[in-house]
């Protein structure tokens, strides 16, 4: 089975659709905050060099999508 993760934020909008579809898909994922969890923030961008914007979905370690239906939300550096 494939490992999805979900990088994004709770104030998106647009993640919370990403995470509702998976949800309604039945499809297994581990979501992690990028505004919250610092660790989770500077994978994302390792994953995604100099990209800023959630949700990004990653499946075995590949970016699968970047936004959700053309839109996203533009996270900045963790205080």
């Amino acid at each position: 089975m494939s490992k999805i993760e979900l990088f994004g934020t709770k104030s998106c909008l647009f993640t919370a659709e990403v995470r509702g579809d998976l949800e309604w898909r039945k499809v297994e994922f581990v979501e992690y905050d990028v505004e919250e969890d610092s660790e989770a923030f500077a994978r994302m961008l390792s994953i995604c060099p100099g990209n800023r914007v959630v949700p990004i979905l990653v499946e075995d370690g590949k970016v699968v999508m970047i936004g959700w239906q053309g839109r996203g939300c533009v996270v900045g550096e963790l205080k």
